[in-house]
């Protein structure tokens, strides 16, 4: 989407902001009416105050039957109680209308926020590769937010205060011409001034949401980092970065600050002026005259009135802030709404126990254009089969299987799973089918049971201890604290590298996928954990296909099939026996340096 900076106001997206009204039109109305009602109440007090005056404080008339605007009221205290009617109304109208605002502005950002994780829940891996978390993090919370206020604190009240502007100047026009023109003298000054400050603001608040994405996006990645940070001592040097970041938020802040500074004395300035020039000319109308030009009461009025006029106009310069901070977290919020990189997903078979035949065809892929990680790759898996794929560190393995789940698209060739396209099944069908456990497990900050089943109600407490008991894992669980309901924190940093890749195993196998993807699983754990996952693996990838990734080569040994990798291509294929066989092959001299490494350790 295109910046808006610098221009005051985006209709586009303010339009787009309003089509999430649209499920609560009753509540929208209600808060527009209630606006125009505020409006009309406003001039209600000051009138009444200019009849107190002329019909009774200055001729001291305090009984009898009066009349406002041909409705009769009994004399002072009947003046009074209709004062107390208007201040009760005005009262009534304006909490509503902040209540119903409010309300509005949290349903409109609940369902933006439900709109954009959804959405991003749908992006490529590629895009999560390239987008720093901490502004994906600010968009989805803080920005969104911002948006709330352009309900509860800018448009509403923006309409509220113009229409309270019409009616007061309709009103002041009405009641003396004269003293209506004296009140406009500074207004084009004060409408100029306030544009200026519009623009000005915009563009700082701009300053100010980038400023905020970037202090995020530094403190997240350090929290999550620490230990790194601390391993190789650079606090100080974080310390300094972070303090560089900050300064610039603080400034950008600042300038927001500035800004108002210079606005709100001079419409405060301006607001005094037409206050004394109401009094003076109210006053040198009426000297000499012999007949009063202006009542007394009028003067005052008119002073109240012009407060209502300017206090309005300072308001909306200030709800103009806030309208433009919310428009420019909706720009930045919309942008992403507006990004296109979901996994094309328009196929329609649906894939329920599928044999796992897999083939690559010709496939060629790379994470950047022109830059090849695999190059015309062609590789059967029977179903049932076990395969495991070696080779060094980006020759392709890992890739393999992010194209096989279809995290990736493809740049030509052709992955087929039981003889029909990747592409032909629905996504959430075939990723259903499919069970990965990574080198690095991610466990969410919940129980180890809800890390097992994530929330899948078909999955019952039962059927999870039962397989874990099946795999060996229950033992190591029922040693926690609280068993199955122990909360493993954030990443699951409550277990080491060992017990995290049992959770992923026991996790992946009561799942009950057609095809199991082991990728390096036993590269990062200890001797008596690599027994438990190696146990736990025989039984696993009994009867179903199995792709393993692996380094440590004595871990696949059973395998049916080994593909070795080199550069992105298939360099050997065969069975382990068959490997060590080739004299001089890729596979024997990883194997004897790997095993050669063992007997010198």
């Amino acid at each position: 989407m295109a910046s808006t900076t610098g221009n005051a106001f985006n209709l586009g997206v303010f339009k787009r902001l309003l089509s999430f009204t649209r499920p609560y039109r009753l509540t929208y109305y209600f808060v527009a009416l209630s606006a125009i009602l505020i409006a009309v109440v406003a001039i209600g007090m000051p009138y009444l105050i200019k009849v107190a005056i002329d019909n009774h404080i200055i001729t001291r008339e305090f009984d009898g039957l009066n009349t406002i605007m041909g409705i009769e009221y009994g004399g002072f205290i009947g003046l009074m109680v209709l004062m107390i009617a208007v201040l009760v109304a005005e009262v009534l109208l304006q909490l509503s209308f902040i209540y119903y605002a409010n309300w509005l502005g949290q349903q409109v950002i609940r369902d933006l926020r439900l709109k954009l994780f959804n959405h991003m829940m749908g992006f490529k891996m590629q895009y999560f590769d390239k987008s720093a978390v901490g502004k994906l993090v600010t968009r989805a919370v803080s920005d969104i937010e911002t948006i709330a206020s352009i309900f509860s604190q800018g448009l509403f009240v923006i309409i509220s205060d113009l229409l309270k502007m019409v009616v007061v100047l309709a009103f002041m026009a009405y009641s003396s011409w004269t003293l209506t023109l004296i009140a406009l003298i500074v207004m084009p000054f004060i409408l100029y001034a306030t544009r200026v400050f519009q623009k000005a603001m915009k563009v700082a608040f701009e300053e100010v949401r980038s400023q905020v994405s970037n202090l995020n996006s530094f403190v997240q990645e350090r929290v999550t980092g620490m230990k790194i940070v601390q391993i190789f001592n650079r606090e100080k040097i974080e310390y300094e970065q972070f303090k560089e970041i900050n300064n610039k938020h603080r400034n950008a802040w600042v300038k927001t600050v500035w800004y108002n500074s210079i606005f709100f004395p001079i419409a405060e300035m301006a607001s005094s002026i037409t206050i004394g020039l109401i009094v003076y000319i109210g006053v040198v109308m009426n000297i000499g005259a012999d007949v009063k030009l202006v009542e007394i009461g009028t003067i005052v009025m008119f002073i109240d009135l012009s407060q209502k006029l300017f206090r309005p106009l300072r308001q909306i310069a200030d709800k103009f802030n806030t309208l433009q901070m919310g428009m420019v977290a909706a720009n930045r919020v919309f942008g992403i709404l507006d990004t296109t990189s979901q996994i094309e997903d328009s196929g329609e078979l649906i894939a329920s126990d599928l044999q796992g035949n897999i083939e690559f065809k010709q496939v060629n892929f790379g994470y950047v254009e022109n830059e090849l990680v695999l190059k015309n790759l062609s590789f059967k898996v029977a179903a049932g089969e076990t395969v495991a794929i070696v080779g060094a560190t980006g020759a392709g393995k890992s890739t393999i299987i992010n194209l096989l789940s279809r995290f990736y698209e493809i740049n030509s060739g052709e992955i087929l799973i039981d003889s029909a396209s990747a592409k032909a099944y629905q996504l959430t069908s075939l990723r259903s089918q499919i069970a990965v456990v990574l080198q690095d497990v991610f466990l969410f900050a919940d129980t180890i049971l809800n890390n097992i089943t994530l929330q899948n109600p078909q999955i019952s407490e039962e059927d999870v201890i039962r397989a874990a008991k099946k795999i060996g894992v229950h033992k190591f669980i029922m040693t926690l604290p609280k068993g199955y309901q122990y909360n493993v924190k954030e990443r699951g940093v409550m277990l080491s590298s060992g017990q995290r890749q049992l959770i992923a195993f026991l996790r992946a196998y009561v799942s009950n996928p057609s095809i199991l993807i082991l990728d390096e699983a036993t590269s990062s754990v200890d001797s008596y954990s690599e027994q438990l996952i190696q146990d736990a693996t025989d039984i696993i990838t009994e009867g179903r296909t199995s792709i393993v990734i692996a380094h440590r080569l004595a871990t696949i040994k059973k395998a049916d099939k080994i593909i070795v990798m080199d550069a992105g291509e298939i360099v050997e294929m065969g069975s382990h026996n068959e490997l060590l066989e080739k004299e001089n092959g890729y596979y024997k001299n990883l194997y004897e340096v790997q095993f050669l490494k063992q007997e010198v350790a």
